[in-house]
């Protein structure tokens, strides 16, 4: 990634992708790609180029992430104040350990991180300035008084960034989260959980709840009011989606075994947001449905390997200070043992667990997630959630974010703040019953259809089942084996 940080670098990264590029125009303009019918002349060459991009990335770990967390700088129409939530009490991370205890199925193993501080940024939409305009240099208590005076909602978007848990960060994320914020009008707080593989499972999960505690029962020297949970929506991409379930299955497990937590000397009880809000959510970190195979073509990311021969080794990229851990692990997120746990995989959970959630949303491409996406609503759906799918025809993953102003992505973001809006308003509830269907989006929206969730996916519960253990089990036995070697090397 770097190296595209310099004109020389852009123009070297241009140069290598131009036979990709005349291939791709040639083969979509006679209509000999494999896509055509399902993906536009933009569509294809986004997803050939950032394919491309993400093949040739073989640099370690630490400098990916690093690379991931370069700060664009902030102007344009949007507001963006920095604040830091201040460390509470342990309790937060007592409370998160409870739930995952709760919800064991087996001997998941984790460490404890500890609480931190946790930073993240408030977000709104400016209006009037164009798209080049620099932030004012002004307080960042001034900031957050201007962006509150233009996202007049009383409505607060907890926003969680994607990036595979590892990469990325809100920075990274200002675009996205000021379009949430110039369609609903509401404030975004956009959180900078910890980052994998230094902070594996269930660092993320803890931060999240840190910063959700600290919008309802803000500590003090906070900018913003109290802000009542029925008006915060959780929303997140990707691993951002993932941690956005997982949080909502904590609030919904805290609410059984841990219904009041400290919180900065104050007994906070444990309640529900309005909603929740998901972009092509990563709801099975194995990735072992087949969609991840079957979809792949309109998708810029790779399916994994299912040879167990190499499905346990770590990521093959050079080692640093940060990849491979030690003790190792074949997954850069939690160890093999704990990646069927609702916490960390939500479509791993009984379909029960999600009884008496708030209405969820789940947008998502023809993309290589999509399969675990419309299982997990399937599940839910069963149980009563009212939960809306929307899927898109021929859209990569995370399209919303990375075709931001395709028909596609106004669509993604039209449908996203109307959900947003009704569960605040109470239009939508979780005793609003909803159709059980996903709203199939065709090509370039020239048709919509509806197909029953319980047909999205043929695929058995058991079925789905087997898969995933089977998947996790390779890791299993991988992890046992990786730390075999290295017991022995370190006996050397």
């Amino acid at each position: 990634m770097s190296k595209l940080d310099s004109p020389l670098g852009l123009l070297t990264a241009f140069l290598l992708r131009v036979p990709l590029i005349f291939k791709t125009i040639l083969l979509h303009g006679i209509r000999l790609s494999p896509v055509t019918g399902k993906q536009d002349l933009r569509t294809e060459l986004t997803v050939a180029i950032i394919r491309s991009l993400i093949a040739f990335t073989s640099s370690p770990v630490g400098k990916q992430q690093k690379d991931s967390l370069r700060d664009p700088g902030i102007k344009g129409p949007m507001w963006v104040s920095k604040v830091t939530l201040p460390r509470p009490e342990d309790d937060v991370q007592d409370a998160v350990v409870k739930a995952i205890e709760d919800l064991k199925v087996g001997d998941e193993t984790y460490n404890l991180p500890g609480v931190v501080p946790v930073e993240a940024e408030w977000t709104g939409y400016r209006s009037g300035v164009g798209k080049n305009a620099p932030q004012p240099d002004i307080s960042e208590e001034a900031k957050y008084e201007e962006l509150r005076k233009e996202s007049k909602e009383d409505m607060v978007i907890l926003y969680l960034h994607g990036g595979a848990y590892f990469l990325l960060d809100p920075c990274t994320h200002r675009p996205v989260v000021t379009q949430l914020s110039k369609r609903t009008g509401a404030a975004v707080l956009s959180v900078r959980y910890r980052l994998a593989p230094q902070n594996p499972f269930p660092a993320a999960l803890i931060d999240a709840l840190v910063a959700y505690l600290s919008l309802v029962s803000p500590p003090p020297g906070s900018l913003h009011d109290p802000v009542p949970p029925k008006k915060i929506i959780i929303a997140g991409d990707s691993a951002g989606g993932n941690l956005s379930l997982v949080l909502l299955q904590t609030i919904l497990t805290l609410r059984r075994v841990c219904p009041i937590v400290r919180f900065h000397g104050r007994d906070v009880p444990i309640e529900l947001p309005a909603g929740v809000a998901t972009s092509s959510p990563w709801c099975d970190v194995t990735r072992s449905m087949p969609s991840v195979t079957h979809n792949s073509i309109y998708d810029y990311l790779d399916p994994p390997s299912q040879n167990p021969e190499i499905a346990y080794r770590p990521l093959a990229v050079p080692e640093d200070d940060v990849w491979p851990v030690k003790p190792p692990r074949v997954d850069l997120y939690a160890n093999a043992n704990a990646l069927l746990h609702p916490l960390v995989s939500p479509l791993a959970g009984r379909e029960e667990l999600w009884k008496g959630a708030p209405p969820i949303f789940i947008a998502m491409g023809e993309e290589g997630l999509s399969d675990e996406g419309l299982i997990l609503a399937r599940k839910m759906h069963r149980v009563g959630v009212p939960v809306t799918v929307e899927q898109f025809e021929g859209m990569p993953h995370c399209f919303g974010m990375v075709m931001m102003g395709s028909p596609a992505g106004r669509r993604f973001y039209d449908g996203t703040a109307q959900f947003c809006r009704d569960a605040v308003a109470g239009k939508l509830t979780a005793d609003t019953p909803t159709s059980g269907n996903v709203t199939y989006v065709g090509y370039k929206l020239q048709h919509t259809h509806e197909i029953p969730l319980e047909k999205a996916v043929p695929l058995t519960d058991d079925e789905v089942d087997e898969m995933l253990r089977k998947s996790a089990q390779w890791r299993v036995e991988g992890e046992k084996e990786l730390e075999q070697e290295w017991l022995g090397k370190a006996k050397l």
